[in-house]
């Protein structure tokens, strides 16, 4: 969705709500977002400014966000300035993205002045900008030097105006539009109007285009019918929304009206005397934006602690998977070794009569006895004896049979938690929310293959601000099937909770045989299900695990009490004894 002039220029004429409002509280959650808590007509608003790269706006909001304990620097010098200020009036200045604000205050000597907060939307170029009534800044959210952008932003330089060479659509009559546009070189409408004009960006051309269902090409006829419908737009003609190819047009009729958040909570996070206010239907656009963007942000939190941990888990992947490499390269240098002993042996049962062999000069020739006698070459240091050699082979085949006693164990446990890290990367691509993702970094983060790992720690930080709805560990699914109630894990914990703590004895147990899934309790409480319930639950572990969309799907099943969980296991991980397995089609069990 692009934020442009034109939909800022619609936010600001909602905004005109705060006029003469009262700054109660201002915070600033994180680098790019300050929060004004502003007491307007009886009523206390939350003005939300964002200035991050891909989501810069202005809009009230009705979504609590966390704050840091300690202010931050700009956020306390706004303090300063602006609390128990009144906003004077808020306005923009054509269709370029820079929303003032501008608020009557009193200085020291209790004399009227008045400041102006300049927000200016342009993508990473997006800032907030404190200045007095000379235009002179007093500080900004973020600062530049001319060495290192295209003005100076500091403390005490005079605010200069953004150049554009755009020209403003404001100021153009529909024949003076049209002459000017029909004498462009451009060849389509979303090329040329976003080009030329200032704050009209090509998504909302190109949503226009499809609105008014009209060519691309630049013809007279298309361009009065674009000029008509911005015009209708910015002169308050009511518009809608519509998400396809992710941007909106703004058309809001009297039956969209219920999509406006009418009944919305007005809250400012961190207070505990908020007041509560009902939004009304003048502000539709500020709340579908805010709508809009916060589930775009829940959104984007998800996918990157989603991400993040699956990057984690990954490269602890990675380095188990160089471990299993070293190990099986162990194993492969001690494919000698029953060779070293039969060299050992066949050395001390000759050694009689190595003296009267013919000996080159780093072997000897012997019958083996385990070869049917046929001659061996044996490796000899001609410098030891006989029975030197000997020792030393033997010593060859004890090593190695230490070490591969030793490297089998460590495969084995390697193989075990590839495994687990397999069946969390599973459980990574099936979470769907939030709580899912926070449950499984609960779960490696008690693992103490994750222990050392920096990035894990790092991650917890980053997302440590999310508001989650309260995560649990019985959170899993349930269903009815037969008048039998099936429950099913969506993770490891989930899964050992379900087996080990929640499933009777008597109940049944369902998994993927070999492959990784969830694990299914059908509580029958001691009855005897009919092969057709079996069936059925056999094929919801089919589909709640990673042959999800295979055919033929092997599940074994057994009661629970076959069910066992090894001491120091990793989370998920069962043996079982007793199991019947059937091959069933995976299913979802909606249509059970």
């Amino acid at each position: 969705m692009a934020f442009d002039g034109i939909v800022l220029k619609k936010v600001v004429d909602e905004l005109q709500v705060l006029q003469n409002g009262k700054v109660n509280r201002i915070y600033e959650p994180n680098k790019n977002e300050l929060l004004l808590s502003i007491y307007a007509n009886g009523n206390t608003y939350a003005l939300n400014i964002d200035i991050s790269a891909n989501n810069y706006r202005v809009n009230l909001t009705t979504n609590e966000k966390p704050n840091p304990f300690v202010a931050p620097n700009f956020c306390m010098l706004l303090r300063k300035y602006l609390i128990n200020s009144r906003i004077n009036k808020i306005y923009t200045n054509g269709l370029e993205r820079i929303c003032f604000i501008e608020f009557e205050c009193f200085n020291e000597m209790n004399d009227k002045i008045y400041r102006t907060l300049v927000i200016e939307l342009m993508g990473k170029y997006s800032n907030v900008i404190l200045v007095n009534s000379e235009n002179t800044i007093i500080d900004a959210l973020k600062r530049f030097d001319s060495e290192s952008a295209r003005r100076d932003i500091m403390p005490g330089r005079k605010y200069v105006f953004p150049n554009s060479d755009k020209q403003d659509f404001l100021s153009y009559t529909e024949k003076d539009f049209v002459d000017y546009c029909m004498k462009s070189d451009y060849h389509t409408l979303d090329s040329l109007l976003p080009s030329s004009f200032t704050g009209i960006s090509k998504l909302f051309i190109q949503s226009c285009l499809e609105e008014l269902k009209i060519s691309n090409t630049v013809t007279e006829n298309s361009l009065k019918e674009i000029y008509k419908y911005i015009n209708d737009i910015l002169n308050g003609y009511s518009i809608c929304k519509n998400y396809k190819n992710n941007y909106t047009i703004f058309k809001y009729h009297e039956e969209n009206s219920a999509l406006a958040s009418s009944d919305a909570e007005i809250q400012l996070s961190n207070s505990s005397d908020n007041n509560i206010n009902k939004a009304t239907n003048s502000l539709q656009i500020n709340f579908f934006l805010d709508d809009f963007y916060f589930s775009k942000a829940q959104e984007d939190i998800f996918k990157n602690y989603r991400n993040n941990l699956l990057k984690v888990i990954n490269g602890t992947l990675d380095k188990l998977t160089r471990k299993l490499d070293n190990i099986n390269a162990k194993i492969e240098s001690c494919k000698n070794m029953e060779q070293y002993k039969t060299y050992g042996e066949l050395l001390i049962a000759n050694i009689y009569r190595i003296d009267t062999l013919k000996i080159s000069d780093n072997f000897v020739e012997l019958e083996n006895y385990y070869d049917n006698n046929n001659l061996v070459k044996i490796p000899i240091n001609n410098e030891l004896s006989t029975s030197q050699n000997a020792e030393n082979y033997f010593k060859k085949y004890n090593k190695q049979k230490n070490t591969l006693e030793i490297v089998n164990a460590q495969k084995k446990d390697s193989e075990k938690e590839l495994d687990y890290l397999e069946s969390l990367i599973y459980e990574l691509d099936n979470a769907n929310d939030l709580d899912s993702v926070n449950e499984i970094y609960n779960e490696i983060s008690e693992n103490l293959l994750f222990n050392d790992n920096t990035n894990l720690k790092s991650n917890k930080m980053q997302n440590k601000g999310i508001k989650r709805e309260t995560s649990s560990i019985d959170n899993y699914m349930r269903m009815n099937i037969d008048g039998y109630t099936v429950l099913i894990g969506k993770n490891n914990r989930q899964n050992d909770y379900l087996t080990m703590k929640v499933a009777n004895d008597n109940d049944y147990w369902f998994h993927t045989k070999d492959i990784h899934g969830s694990h299914v309790i059908l509580r029958c409480g001691g009855d005897m299900p009919k092969m057709e319930t079996i069936i059925k639950c056999a094929k919801i572990a089919a589909y709640y695990s990673k042959a999800k969309f295979s055919s033929n799907v092997p599940v074994d099943y057994t009661l629970v009490k076959y069910v066992k969980k090894p001491n120091g296991a990793v989370p998920g991980y069962v043996i079982y004894t007793n199991q019947k397995t059937v091959n069933v089609e995976p299913s979802s069990g909606i249509d059970f």
